[in-house]
C-alpha cells in the first residue's frame, strides 16, 4: 500500500484497503460454504456498521434481496455455474446481459470478484473469443480461479491488479464490463481513462453500478452509506456521463433499472470508443 511522505497512509489508501479487506473477507466466506443471500446481508450490515447515524443505511439493508447479488443473474444464467462462483456475487446488476457479447470478441471484467461475469463472458464469446478479470484482492482471484477450473473454462484469465491501472496492453479487448466496483475506487477518472486506453477502436463498455441522481451532493451520499457497501462512492448520473466523454468516449448512456437506496439506483452505463479515422 503506498504511503505519503511521512509514512502515514492518505485516506484513499485506507479506502482501497477497507474495500480490499472486506472483499477477502467475502471470498473466505464463500469458500467455507456461506450462500450468496447470507453473503449480501453481512455486506449491507457493514454499510450500517460503517454509518454515523442509527437509520442512515437503513434502505440497502432492507432492499439488499432486490439490489444486490445473485437475485439479479436469471436461472439461465447460473445454470451450469459453480455454486462458489454464484454464491461470491455482490454485484448490483448483470453487465453480461447489457453488453451484446459476440462470439470471437475479448472482454475485461474490471473487479471481476469470484469470477460469475468472466465465466458467463467465456460462456457467450465462445471458444474463439476470450473473457478477461482483473481484481487486487489474492482471495477472489483464487476463487475466481478455482470456479473456472470448476467450469472447465479455457478461454479465460484472471489477473492480479486494480482498476485503475489495468495489466493488459492498449487497444487489447473488444468489451469492457464491470458489476458495482467502478464505484469503489478512488480515482474514476483514471478508471475511465483505462477503459478507454484497452479497448480497441470502436470497441464498447456495458457496466453495472450504483448511480446517483443529480440532486445528490457527495455528502448526500455518503449519508445512505459506505464505501464498501457500494454507496459512499458512487456518482451522480451527470457526473458519470461528463467523465465517460472527457476521457473520450461518445454515444454515452446511463439508465437506471432499480433504487438501491433513496436517490440512488442500479444503473447500466454503455458508451463506445470513437472509431479513429485517417488524417487528411
Amino acid at each position: 500500500m503506498t504511503a505519503t511522505s511521512n509514512s502515514v497512509p492518505n485516506q484513499s489508501d485506507a479506502v482501497r484497503e477497507q474495500v480490499r479487506q472486506r472483499y477477502a473477507e467475502a471470498a473466505t466466506a464463500v469458500a467455507r460454504g456461506t450462500t450468496n443471500a447470507e453473503l449480501n446481508d453481512a455486506l449491507q450490515l457493514t454499510v450500517v456498521d460503517d454509518c454515523s447515524g442509527s437509520s442512515c443505511c437503513a434502505g440497502p439493508a432492507e432492499a439488499v434481496e432486490d439490489s444486490f447479488g445473485a437475485v439479479l443473474y436469471g436461472a439461465e444464467d447460473q445454470d451450469g455455474l459453480p455454486v462458489e462462483a454464484v454464491a461470491a456475487s455482490l454485484g448490483c446488476g448483470n453487465p453480461t446481459a447489457v453488453a451484446d457479447l459476440r462470439p470471437g470478441e475479448r472482454v475485461l471484467d474490471l473487479g471481476s470478484g469470484g469470477g460469475i461475469d468472466v465465466l458467463l463472458s467465456a460462456r457467450r464469446v465462445g471458444e474463439s473469443g476470450f473473457a478477461f478479470g482483473v481484481d487486487m484482492t489474492d482471495e477472489m482471484l483464487e476463487l475466481a480461479r478455482a470456479n473456472a477450473a470448476r467450469a472447465g473454462a479455457t478461454n479465460v484469465e484472471f489477473l492480479k491488479g486494480t482498476i485503475e491501472d489495468v495489466p493488459l496492453p492498449d487497444g487489447s479487448v473488444d468489451v469492457v464490463i464491470s458489476n458495482c466496483v467502478i464505484n469503489l475506487s478512488v480515482d474514476k477518472p483514471r478508471v475511465l481513462a483505462e477503459m478507454f486506453r484497452v479497448l480497441t477502436p470502436g470497441g464498447r463498455i456495458g457496466i453495472s453500478d450504483v448511480v446517483a441522481e443529480d440532486h445528490l451532493t457527495p455528502a448526500d451520499r455518503a449519508e445512505r452509506g459506505s464505501y464498501v457497501g457500494c454507496i459512499a462512492g458512487a456518482l451522480s448520473r451527470s457526473e458519470y456521463v461528463d467523465g465517460l466523454t472527457a476521457a473520450g468516449f461518445v454515444d454515452v448512456g446511463v439508465e437506471f433499472t432499480h433504487e438501491a437506496v433513496p436517490g440512488m439506483h442500479g444503473a447500466i452505463v454503455r458508451a463506445t470508443k470513437p472509431v479513429a479515422t485517417d488524417p487528411a
